[in-house]
């Protein structure tokens, strides 16, 4: 049974500095800094005045063969004790994406803790919403780590609220890779709504997330995927998730949203080729959130990912994430802080940080009205980002809205 939330709580805000011991090498674009200031940030502005953060334990051996195989468990154990063997690497380990570093069993499993700890917060009932900017560990396979993801913590949390009253979950990813590794978690599961929005597996690994991807056997029908192309832009990326998503989430009637949160989908990014802003992307967390009121109650657990401009990017849109999380916007005008300036120019002083909470991006965007809808009209080049979007769009709805019970043509639907 699900418990009915309580609309009075505050969002609970899990966080924990051994989130920053999650750390690959000197070299390696995922630096556990964005989330430490990302944290410094929001204090400065007062979006985390009064509210009681939530440290979260390390994940259980029994927690991580929810999902993961207990001789790749053994595999990350043993690879804190030396560096990479060949059998290691069998493993995905050692590799220029997950290389070793000591105490990596410990540090992913503190991660996927923090995302069960914002999970049991939800299905308790004592809060609607939850946030860990630490999670969103999207690609670790079964058996491997893969694309600096250890551990699947979005995977495993869903897979205990399954076990905890939960029955219809979806999920949804916005980082601008694909969420391979959920997806196959529950690819034959009809309890898991799976949707990403991501840059086109021709141009991006890890090279799937097509839209004929839509599930196989009782699951079929229950995996969407919304391929992008690069150059996607806010007025773009936000016509694809609004002529899928909701509607989406509306016939799948989910008890949860689940929502990762990547943020390298910012035209600064150093790892991908979407052109996002930081307004564009505070819009799709607004947006999230008020599917999760409008169609699951009000639950919504929204955890990281993605995101590698460092200073610039992540700690302003994780900000945005928090401060929406708990209704208390922060107006995209508003200043940086000068403290955190100061902070980040110590910390990083090669890079110029922004000064206020947006990039002045143009979040207004026309909706879908169906394939072949609307005109050509204004610069040529946002025509023609508008007829790749289109595409993208009539792709996905036609090969997965009729298994929702959907007209994949019709605007409406």
């Amino acid at each position: 049974m699900v418990t009915s939330p309580d609309r009075d709580a505050a969002a609970a805000l899990v966080w924990s500095e051994r989130f920053l011991g999650y750390t690959w090498s000197p070299e390696h674009p995922m630096k556990p800094s964005r989330l430490r200031f990302t944290m410094s940030l929001a204090r400065h502005l007062g979006v985390l005045d009064g509210v009681e953060l939530l440290e979260p334990g390390a994940a259980t051996e029994a927690d991580l063969l929810r999902i993961h195989r207990g001789d790749y468990l053994d595999a990350v154990r043993r690879a804190d004790s030396g560096p990479a063997s060949a059998d290691d690497t069998t493993y995905g380990l050692g590799t220029a994406d997950n290389p070793i570093f000591s105490g990596m069993h410990e540090a992913a499993s503190v991660i996927v803790g923090g995302t069960l700890a914002a999970a049991g917060e939800i299905a308790a009932g004592r809060t609607r919403r939850a946030v860990s900017i630490g999670g969103g560990m999207h690609h670790a396979m079964p058996n491997a780590a893969a694309g600096f993801c250890i551990y699947n913590d979005a995977a495993i949390a869903i897979s205990w609220l399954l076990d905890n009253g939960f029955d219809r979950i979806a999920y949804l990813d916005v980082d601008v890779h694909h969420g391979d590794g959920v997806q196959r978690a529950f690819y034959d599961d009809p309890r898991v709504l799976t949707v990403s929005l991501h840059q086109h597996p021709s141009s991006l690994w890890p090279n799937t997330g097509w839209p004929e991807e839509t599930g196989v056997g009782r699951g079929e029908g229950t995996s969407i995927n919304v391929p992008l192309l690069p150059g996607t832009r806010d007025a773009q990326w936000l016509r694809a998730f609004h002529a899928v998503v909701p509607s989406a989430v509306a016939a799948f009637e989910p008890q949860i949203i689940i929502s990762q949160c990547g943020v390298d989908t910012h035209r600064e990014d150093p790892l991908a080729d979407l052109e996002l802003t930081v307004d564009g992307q505070r819009a799709a967390f607004i947006a999230m959130r008020e599917l999760a009121d409008r169609y699951a109650d009000g639950r919504w657990l929204a955890i990281g990912g993605g995101g590698y401009g460092v200073v610039r990017v992540v700690p302003r849109a994780w900000t945005h994430l928090l401060a929406t999380a708990l209704d208390r916007p922060v107006a995209p005008e508003t200043a940086i802080p000068d403290d955190w300036l100061a902070e980040v120019r110590a910390a990083s002083p090669r890079v110029t940080p922004p000064t206020t909470m947006s990039d002045g991006g143009n979040v207004s965007y026309q909706p879908w009205d169906g394939p072949g809808g609307t005109p050509d009209i204004g610069d040529p080049d946002d025509v023609r980002r508008q007829r790749a979007v289109d595409t993208a769009i009539t792709a996905t709805r036609r090969a997965s809205f009729g298994l929702l019970g959907l007209d994949p043509d019709d605007p409406r639907d």
